[in-house]
This record gives C-alpha cells, structure tokens and sequence, in this order.
C-alpha cells in the first residue's frame, strides 16, 4: 500500500498541476485507493497541497502530503491521467506498472514551442479585429503577440512567478504597441464621420491583453465552488483577480510613463 501510495500520489499530483479541479483528483484518488481494498481514505487538497492518509484493514495508516508550487494548463495531459486512473481502477494494476504508464504520459510529447508563437500571434491579431480594429491594426498585434509569447518564455525561464509574468507581459504589450504608435506603424483610425482620422493602440493593446486574461483558473475556481470545495475555489478566485490587477497594472505603469495617451 506504501508504494501505491506514492504512485497515485504522482497521479494526483500531475493532475492537479495539469489544470484538474480538486474535485476532480480527489474521486480520482478516493476511487484507485478504493480498488484496492482501503478501509477508509482522507484526502484533502487545495491549489498548493495535498495531504492523503490511506487506513487498511489491518489497522495499518499510510499519509503522504505533497506540496504544489507551479501548474499549469494541459488537458490533453490531464485526459491521458483520467484514462490511466481508470485503468487502475479496472485492472488494478501493480505499481510497476503505474509508474511506467506515469511515465509515458509525463514524457509525452507537448506542442512545439513555434506552434505556440503562431497560436499567441494569431489570438491577438484576431481579438484586434473583433474589438473593431482594422487589418493593419491586426498585423501589427500579430507580431507583438509573438512577442509577448517569447516575453512568457523567458520570464518562466528567470522568474517562476505567473503574477509577476503577467505584469511583465501586459508591460511590454503596451509598450510595444505605444512604440508601434510613436513609430507611426499604425494606420489612421475613423473614430467618428465628423472627427479627422488619427492612429489609435487601444484595440492591438486589448488585443494582446486578452491572450493574458486568466479566463481558464476563473472557470476552475468557479467549478470548485459549486461542488463545494470552498478554500480551493476562493484560493483560485483571489489569484485570478490578482492576475487580472497585474495585467491592469502592467499597462497603467506604461501609460502614465508616456504621458497617458492612446
């Protein structure tokens, strides 16, 4: 039991990292241990621990806490995990097994980072046009959004801290796009029929905010709260309003640097 302990605590790990709802791993978890003939299983997690204590039927007690310091968001990952958690739970597999299926799915293959590159350009070029922005408008949100991608990258790479990777990014989106204005990159803008055409970075701006906004942790926290996981839900509320404020906070430092002017 020791060593399925630790097996499905990797298990619940990965899953929790990979996006999962802490509703979702604790059945998961509650159901392997289930399987294998626990009398009585506590689990408790929330966004940055997990803490599981296994009681057998010979009156033996197994805990194991872990603690969760960085996630992120691969469901193609956390589907791989759900398959494999419902393998054990039919074939009850041995814990061998496990850790080579773990394994597999950890080394598995993700997107390449170019493809990513293309996806953040793509978004914000396209947000650009349905905020009303022109094509011109959308190509040069185009090539800051690669850029804002490569931002992430290194930021991840020097600082693990997605707040502060928010703030840096949605800093340097604005100050792209600010540049791209002084530089005169970006076409004229028909603000209204009466009024002269002048260039505007307010939609490749908004553009490039939205591949930042934490849409998906909002969702998770607000599915955590109504299946009654109330401190993991309002932990993950707190840090996606946190996220959205560094983001807010990121283009308010660069307007009031260059004077506040779009």
């Amino acid at each position: 039991m020791e060593k399925l302990l630790d097996c499905v605590m990797d298990i619940g790990e990965q899953m929790l990292v990979s996006g999962g709802e802490v509703h979702r791993v604790e059945d998961s978890l509650k159901r392997i241990f289930t399987a294998y003939g626990a009398a009585r299983i506590d689990v408790f997690i929330i966004t940055s621990s997990m803490v599981v204590t296994i009681h057998t039927d010979d009156n033996r007690i197994f805990t194991q806490t872990r603690r969760i310091t960085e996630y992120t968001t691969d469901y193609e990952k956390l589907h791989k995990l759900n398959e494999l958690s419902r393998n054990i739970c039919a074939d009850r597999l041995s814990s061998a097994e496990i850790k080579t299926r773990l394994a597999e799915i950890s080394g598995s293959r993700t997107y390449p980072l170019w493809l990513e590159f293309i996806c953040y350009a793509t978004i914000a070029g396209a947000f650009t046009l349905f905020f009303g922005g022109g094509y011109g408008e959308a190509a040069v949100s185009f090539l800051i959004g690669g850029c804002i991608r490569c931002t992430i990258f290194f930021c991840d790479k020097v600082v693990r801290n997605k707040i502060f990777t928010k703030f840096i990014s949605s800093f340097a989106a604005t100050l792209l796009a600010f540049s791209a204005l002084k530089l005169g990159l970006i076409p004229m803008a028909d603000l209204t029929p009466t009024v002269e055409l002048i260039p505007t970075a307010d939609k490749i701006i908004i553009g490039n905010i939205m591949t930042l906004i934490p849409g998906i942790g909002l969702t998770t926290a607000l599915k955590d709260l109504l299946v009654g996981d109330s401190i993991a839900g309002m932990l993950r509320t707190i840090e996606a309003c946190i996220t959205a404020l560094a983001i807010a906070a990121g283009y308010f430092a660069v307007a009031v640097l260059s004077g506040g002017a779009l």
